[in-house]
Parts: structure tokens; C-alpha cells; sequence
């Protein structure tokens, strides 16, 4: 089974709009398994996903494939592998 990327970070609340998710993914911001993906890239359980959102890149694992969810269930569709910043504005001056 396999899911529309732009539909995953959406239904898994990564992203709270596909419309958001589609452009952020179409600007070659995110990466499937270390390949450049499209909106329509399929995604599968175990793939991992490295987001770029300007100073954050998030690094998640697909752990499952919901075509809907309840936003106390969408956690249970990845775990997260790092969040990095570039710039750290909570660390202390």
C-alpha cells in the first residue's frame, strides 16, 4: 500500500494543508529514502522523509498508511527519526 506524499503530511498532520504540502514538496524541500520527491511521490511504510521548513529540517520514519485519522491517532503514522535546527532560538545567549 502506498500514499501521495501531499496526502500523507496532510492525514499525518506534519502539514496541516496539502495545498502548503505540495508546494513545500514541488520546491524540492523534501526527500524520500535521500531522493529529491514530487507532491505525487509515492510514500510506503518504512520510508524515510527528511523535511526542510526554513530553519528546521525534520527527519521522519512512515510507520503506517491512514487515509483518515483522528489528530490524537495521526502521531502513530511516523516516529521521528531528528529534529534539527539551524539556528537554535531557545538555547540561551
Amino acid at each position: 500500500m502506498s500514499m501521495r506524499l501531499d496526502k500523507f503530511l496532510k492525514v499525518s498532520r506534519i502539514i496541516k494543508r496539502r495545498s502548503v504540502a505540495k508546494e513545500i514538496a514541488d520546491k524540492g524541500r523534501i526527500q524520500i529514502n535521500d531522493k529529491v520527491a514530487k507532491s505525487s511521490t509515492n510514500v510506503s511504510v518504512g520510508d524515510e522523509l527528511i523535511i526542510g521548513f526554513g530553519n528546521k529540517t525534520l527527519t521522519v520514519k512512515v510507520t503506517q498508511l491512514l487515509e483518515t485519522t483522528k489528530k490524537n491517532d495521526a502521531e502513530l503514522m511516523y516516529d521521528i527519526v531528528n529534529e534539527a535546527y539551524k539556528t537554535d532560538y531557545r538555547a540561551e545567549p
